[in-house]
Order: structure tokens, then C-alpha cells, then sequence
């Protein structure tokens, strides 16, 4: 005897299942598992029709809770045929394939990952990338308001001896010849081949120029161009190499009440050191700019108007105005043209003009009241190649 299926609805009553035990339901489809002999007999009441749970899955009633059973498995857990208990072979299931699990999850991963890897190298990097510039730049450098350049070796920093000693060596004092007489004024070394920058009142019509160093070497220099209008003046000394070099600061950034050096060579005086602070910024200073009066007619004095009053004798009928940082270091007859320096040792003006007595006549009764001018060294850097190729007055 051979299992077989049956039809829903095939026997009008139950007891009809055991004179067709032999018949199968689906001639087609015969089954080749043998059929248990302890069969039990059809249940005794009238057969119902099957509930359709989902497409391609259709179980008998009371077995509804079984048509979850793992694929490949029968209700009870009979597989390939049952084990004759619980009508196992009244199941007929059409397992659905198992989804395959959505494929975008997996990739998306990859992308979400790679982005978080890549933030967080950036972040190292970011990271890494500050450190490593606070650590080329430092952050033990003295503030200053005009760069950051610092040329004060680290043992001096933030000392007037330390400034003067870094800034001394770019220092020059210049005396020059001319119809008119002599004039003693100072110079600031910006090239190692000899190229310094200094006022034009301190070398117009001079018709020899000599020029010490601050190691006591003097050297032969001649005028390479001339800005009136902005009483500057480029020289070059002949024969000159290996020159210490100062460097130029940024004036935009000065603030009223930095602290500031003057290095120059009043009265003669090479290499004098003063200090005080910027004590107002963008100051109208009119200085002469004919040649006699430039140089203050031999009296070592430095004409110029301010506020519209005459100071230090007549700026006579040509005239120039700029604007000036003003400072309270002390600057007498010999500064011009010397450097006003920040405490990093960058120079950030000229010295140009100072302050006398009313009454001061000579270069002997007049001196320093805390009143003191100073080209801004911005100035000078955006005048340098008119300079260069001769000045505004060639």
C-alpha cells in the first residue's frame, strides 16, 4: 500500500477515506515513501476546506501554527514523508525562498565607514597640522602689534638691551657734505651689499657722503634715488659686502602705546639707544624739501609744521606733508633717518622729525621734550622701487 494525497472534498463522510485507501488523489503524483502501517484512521467529522495563510502557502486548519516551520520541514516536524503522527502529509507548503538580505545595507557601509575614517584622519591631521605650526612658530613669542618676525635671540626677548643688541649692527650714522655745510644724521642697512634707506633731508645736495658702521669701518656712499615728498632717500656704500641686515616690520599693525627703541647717532653720538612708546599714530607732518632748509642750514635742526605750527625754524616755501607715528623715545639732532624699532627688533618707522624749545637756536640748546616723528616703515617698503630707480626727483 503507497501513501497518497487526497483532494479536498473527496469522500462525502469520513469513513469513505478507507474503501479508497488505494486511489490516489493525484494519480500524477504518486509519492514513494512507504506508507506506515499504524496509519491512524481519517478524523470523524466532515473534512473543511483549506485556509490560505499567504500566496503559495496553503495549510488545513489546525495546522496553521505549523506552517511556519523551517523550509523543507512538514507540520510536526515530519520531513520527507513524516513519521505517521499528526496528519503531517495534510500540509502542502510552497516554502518561499528566503529573501536575500538587501544588498544596499552592506555597501552602504562601506561609504558610512570610509567617511568616518576619513573624518577622523582629518581631524588627526587638522590636529597634527596646528601643532605643528605652534610648534615651528612657538607659542612663547613676544606679542607685538606690528609681525610676528621675531629677531631677538630667545635669552633677550622683550628687553631694550636685547633689541639694541640684535638692531645695532643695522645701524649706520651718515655725514654728509654739501654747499650748505655739514649734517650728521642715521641710516638703516637693508640690503648685506650696502643699500640704506635714510631722509632725504639728511643727504639732499650733498656732495659727499661718508658712512660708518657700528664695528667702526667707514665707507664712501652715493645717492641712488631721492622722494622728497616723502623725505626718503635711498644711498648705496661702495665696496661694501657681508652687511647686517635689519628687518622691516609691518607699520599697520603699531598700536598707541607699544613699546618702541630708537637707534641713532644724535649729536654724533653713533649707535644710541632710547626708548619710550608709540604715543599717537597717523600724525600730518610738513618737512621742507629744498636743500638748504632740509638740512636745517647747517644747524643740525629739523624744520618742520605740525598743527599749523612752525618748529625747529622755517620749512621755507616748499613743502611736503605725511603721515607719522609719533613716539616719546627720545630723538635729538642725528636720529633722522634712524630706526624706530618694536620689541621683536623689526623696524616700523624712520625717525624724521623731533620736537625743540621755541627759543633753541643752535644745535646745542635744543633737545628731546618727548615729541618725536617717524615715517611708518609700510611707507618706505612701497617706496623702495621708486627709490631704486632713481626717486621722484630725478
Amino acid at each position: 500500500m503507497t501513501e497518497s494525497f487526497r483532494r479536498s472534498g473527496e469522500y462525502e463522510n469520513p469513513e469513505q477515506s478507507q474503501g479508497h485507501g488505494d486511489q490516489a488523489a493525484y494519480p500524477q503524483q504518486q509519492a514513494s515513501s512507504p506508507v506506515n502501517p499504524e496509519w491512524p484512521p481519517p478524523p470523524a467529522h466532515e473534512p473543511v476546506q483549506p485556509v490560505t495563510v499567504e500566496p503559495g502557502t496553503t495549510v488545513w486548519p489546525g495546522q496553521a501554527s505549523q506552517a511556519s516551520a523551517p523550509a523543507g520541514f512538514a507540520a510536526d516536524g515530519a520531513h520527507g514523508g513524516g513519521d505517521g503522527h499528526g496528519g503531517g502529509t495534510a500540509v502542502m507548503t510552497a516554502v518561499p525562498a528566503e529573501p536575500a538580505p538587501p544588498a544596499h545595507r552592506k555597501r552602504t557601509r562601506g561609504p558610512i565607514a570610509l567617511l568616518a575614517t576619513v573624518a577622523i584622519v582629518a581631524a588627526a591631521i587638522g590636529g597634527g597640522t596646528a601643532y605643528g605650526i605652534q610648534e615651528l612658530t612657538g607659542n612663547d613669542t613676544v606679542a607685538s602689534s606690528s609681525t610676528s618676525t621675531n629677531v631677538v635671540p630667545s635669552a633677550d626677548k622683550g628687553t631694550v638691551a636685547g633689541v639694541a643688541k640684535a638692531v645695532s649692527p643695522s645701524i649706520v650714522e651718515i655725514n654728509a657734505t654739501s654747499n650748505a655745510g655739514e649734517s650728521t644724521g642715521s641710516g638703516v642697512i637693508i640690503t648685506s651689499d650696502g643699500e640704506i634707506i635714510t631722509n632725504n633731508h639728511v643727504v639732499s645736495g650733498a656732495s659727499s657722503i661718508k658712512v660708518s658702521t657700528s664695528d667702526g669701518k667707514t665707507y664712501t656712499a652715493k645717492v641712488v634715488g631721492t622722494d622728497s615728498k616723502k623725505d626718503l632717500a635711498l644711498i648705496k656704500l661702495e665696496d661694501a659686502s657681508g652687511l647686517t641686515v635689519a628687518t622691516l616690520g609691518d607699520s599697520s599693525g603699531v598700536q598707541v602705546g607699544d613699546t618702541v627703541v630708537a637707534i641713532g647717532s644724535p649729536e654724533g653720538l653713533t649707535g644710541t639707544v632710547t626708548s619710550g612708546i608709540v604715543s599717537a599714530l597717523n600724525r600730518d607732518v610738513t618737512v621742507s624739501t629744498e636743500e638748504s632748509q632740509g638740512q636745517g642750514g647747517g644747524s643740525g635742526q629739523w624744520p618742520f609744521e605740525f598743527g599749523g605750527q612752525q618748529f625747529n625754524g622755517d620749512t621755507g616755501s616748499s613743502t611736503t606733508t605725511y603721515k607719522a607715528l609719533q613716539t616719546d623715545a627720545s630723538l635729538n639732532p642725528g636720529n633722522s633717518g634712524g630706526a624706530l624699532i618694536d620689541m621683536n627688533g623689526n623696524i616700523i618707522g624712520i625717525n624724521s622729525a623731533m620736537y625743540s624749545a621755541a627759543d633753541a637756536t643752535s644745535s646745542s640748546s635744543a633737545g628731546s621734550v618727548g615729541l618725536g616723528f617717524a615715517i611708518p616703515i609700510n611707507t618706505v617698503k612701497s617706496d623702495l622701487p621708486t627709490l631704486r630707480a632713481g626717486g621722484s626727483d630725478s
